[in-house]
Formats: structure tokens, C-alpha cells, sequence
């Protein structure tokens, strides 16, 4: 979850920098990709750069290529997921470019190749894979073929696909009609089963660590296997949709646009169990404490069953020296807000600045913590962050002294 955490603060940081034109680069590499045809392509965009009117701008732009360039000379071959670097000018004075570059390995595969140049950085591929940590199994179906998926953020992985041959076994011949359907009926059982027994397998492969099933196809087949009931009982079919489809890009892609708002709903209900729960063991003294201080002795005392962070979380642990007396002390500061004047009245200067949710996040990440990010969008998000300072944590047991 540090690995998370940090991807976010960078995100916020890169999503603050405003180039005074199109001289902002953003570069997103495939895991598998040919670093070398990547620098041979960036070489051809040096080139084109050069018909750029604007001196400035020109020059802007050729100056983050040229670093991106010597960047992946650094790489015989992209991260296990990829690579998304971005470079540009981030001074706010013309007549004195900074040309910065800045780099992110994503937390699940690149899909494409992308080269932008604008006035922003391209950040919502990764974006996207930082909305949505639950993983569901998604089925497309109908009387003849299946195709399992697993959906984890926007990345899917299709983990099967199943054929019917029941009308193919079955030829009618001299059977009785009532022999006839009894057949072709146990080979759509047939069917079925080995569709409930490839989606049980795919809950067991990911330790079941899965959030729900959702199943779409067209005609009644899918409706019939939901009433099958070849699931793992710990598996829930959270919805069923009628598409046009069964395949892994059209079938997927439509069940997946048809569901959106059941999976937006399903991220949103988790969250507020979350912190109803967080809320209500607070309200009564109970088992939950926030704030960075107690959270923090809490971790250090192994009493922590689950890490609750805002999104929008800005602290930092600001070490100060004061330049009359030279006293010094470390104090943990809320936003951009900062000491100006020490207590003799002498001004304080700033030797050291740190993040101390890091901190929080890998003492958890060691004892094995699970660690939730909770957005602002909702009203207990913003509760989290304006009433209990961005931080809480549920206990496991409560001490005589909070």
C-alpha cells in the first residue's frame, strides 16, 4: 500500500504542474516494449518539435524529450508493469525553463504505447488503476459458449473460455422424444457445470479475494445457469444483464458499460461500511482511534486491525531550528501551513521535511494491516479529513488509556 500511497502523491503533484503551452511530455511504455524503438520514436518527435513556432515552447519541448531520452537509456527493457514517464518545464518564469522528469511504475500493466504533448500531463491511465482495488469475476454467456474474465480496476484478464457442444453430441436417431430432451438437458447441465466449476477455480486462484460475480450474455441462458447454482457459496452474482455479445472484447466491453453503475455502487457501499463502522466506534469510546499521535502509538503497540487514510490527506513532520536562541523541534504540520516565529520571538527556519503518513503505511504494510483509502467525493470522506485529521484506525482491543 506505500507503493500506492506514493503513486498518489506524485499523481496530486504532476496534476498541479501547468505548462504555458503544448511543452508538457508524457510517455507510457508497455511492459514488453522495445526501449529502443521508444528512443528512436522520441528522436523522430525531437525532430518534428522543431517546427514549432514559438522559440520557447520549442525549446521546452525538445528539452524534456532529450531528458527522456537519456532516461531510458537507463533500461534494457520496461518494469513488470511498464513504465509511465513525464517531463517538462516546470518553472513559472519563462526566461528561466526547469526542465523536471519524473517517473512511475504502475501498479497493474500499461495497455498501449502513448506519446502526448500538451499544456498538462496525460495521468489518467494511472489514475484509473488507482480508482477501483476490488477484483470481480465477469461472465459472458450464452447456450453455446462462455468467457470468464477477471476485472481488477480497469484491467481485465480473460481466465477462460468455454464451448457447448450439447446439440453436437446428441443426434435424435430413433430416440424417443422424451429421451431426446432428457440428453440434450444433461448436456446443458454439463455446460453449466463447467462454467460454475471454472468460476470457482478462478475465486480460488486469487484466494478468494473476490468481490462478486457479474453475468451477461444473450437469451435466457445466463439466467438459467444463475438458477444452476454451481457456485462456490461465497460467491455472490451481484447482477445480470442482457448484451448482444459472448466474446472477450465486444461481450466484456458491453456487460462492463451495461454494470458501471453497479460497480461504482459497490466501491461506494464498502467505503461507507467502512466508516459507519470507523464513526460509530468513535461516537461511543470504543474501538477506533484517529489523529496521527494516537494512530501511530496504536501501530507501535500492535493494536491496529485496519489503517483508514483520506485521499486528500497533507501532512508533513517539519523539523525547525529557531536562527536566536537555536533551539530545535520537530512538530507534524496540516496542509501548507507553516511556523514562522519561535517562543523567544526569534524566526524559525526549516532543516528537514517529511511525509509522516509514509511512516504509518509501512508499519502496517510489515504487520500485515490492511490499509483503505477513503475519497472526499462522499460525506464520511470528508468527515475523515476536516474531523479526525485525514487519519483513523479500528483496534483491536481497547487500552486504559487512549
Amino acid at each position: 500500500m506505500k507503493k500506492e500511497y506514493d503513486i498518489k502523491k506524485e499523481l496530486k503533484r504532476l496534476s498541479s504542474i501547468r505548462g504555458s503551452g503544448t511543452e508538457l511530455i508524457s510517455v507510457y511504455i508497455p511492459p514488453g516494449f522495445n526501449i529502443f524503438e521508444e528512443i528512436a520514436r522520441l528522436r523522430d518527435e525531437y525532430g518534428q518539435a522543431s517546427n514549432i513556432k514559438s522559440k520557447t515552447t520549442r525549446l521546452n519541448v525538445q528539452g524534456a524529450i532529450e531528458r527522456i531520452m537519456q532516461y531510458l537509456k537507463l533500461y534494457k527493457e520496461p518494469p513488470k508493469e511498464g513504465l509511465a514517464v513525464f517531463a517538462g518545464n516546470i518553472s513559472s518564469i519563462q526566461a528561466n525553463p526547469d526542465i523536471e522528469l519524473f517517473s512511475i511504475e504502475p501498479p497493474m500493466p500499461i495497455k498501449a504505447n502513448i506519446y502526448r504533448c500538451d499544456s498538462t500531463f496525460m495521468l489518467e491511465p494511472i489514475e484509473e488503476m488507482l480508482e477501483a482495488k476490488d477484483q470481480y469475476i465477469i461472465l459472458v454467456m450464452d447456450g453455446r459458449e462462455a468467457t470468464i474474465a477477471l476485472l481488477k480496476g480497469t484491467h481485465i484478464n480473460v481466465e477462460k473460455k468455454l464451448h457447448s457442444f450439447a446439440h453436437a453430441k446428441v443426434r435424435k436417431g430413433g430416440q424417443s422424444a422424451a429421451r431426446y430432451e432428457r440428453a440434450i438437458s444433461e448436456s446443458i447441465d454439463d455446460f453449466y457445470k463447467s462454467i460454475g466449476d471454472s468460476i470457482n477455480a478462478v475465486f480460488m486462484k486469487y484466494g478468494g479475494k473476490i468481490n462478486g460475480v457479474i453475468v451477461g450474455g444473450p437469451g435466457p441462458a445466463k439466467d438459467n445457469f444463475v438458477k444452476a447454482k454451481t457456485l462456490n457459496y461465497q460467491l455472490k452474482v451481484l447482477g445480470v444483464f442482457d448484451t448482444g455479445y459472448t466474446d472477450e472484447h465486444n461481450g466484456i466491453d458491453e456487460l462492463l458499460e451495461k454494470a458501471k453503475d453497479l460497480l461504482a455502487e459497490q466501491a461506494s457501499v464498502k467505503e461507507r461500511r467502512i466508516m459507519e463502522r470507523f464513526l460509530n466506534e468513535v461516537s461511543r469510546n470504543g474501538l477506533a482511534t484517529y489523529g496521527f499521535e494516537r494512530v501511530k502509538e496504536e501501530l507501535e503497540n500492535d493494536n491496529v486491525t485496519r489503517l483508514i487514510i483520506s485521499d486528500d490527506i497533507d501532512l508533513a513532520r517539519v523539523s525547525y531550528k529557531c536562527s536566536s536562541c537555536g533551539a530545535e523541534f520537530t512538530a507534524i504540520e496540516q496542509g501548507n501551513t507553516r511556523q514562522q516565529k519561535h517562543s523567544c520571538g526569534g524566526s524559525l527556519a526549516i532543516t528537514k521535511e517529511e511525509d509522516p503518513v509514509e511512516e504509518l503505511i509501512d508499519k502496517a504494510d510489515k504487520k500485515g494491516i490492511e490499509v483503505v483509502f477513503v475519497s472526499t467525493d462522499s460525506q464520511y470522506g470528508n468527515e475523515l479529513l476536516l474531523g479526525f485529521q485525514g487519519i483513523g484506525a479500528m483496534l483491536k482491543y481497547k487500552r486504559s488509556k487512549q
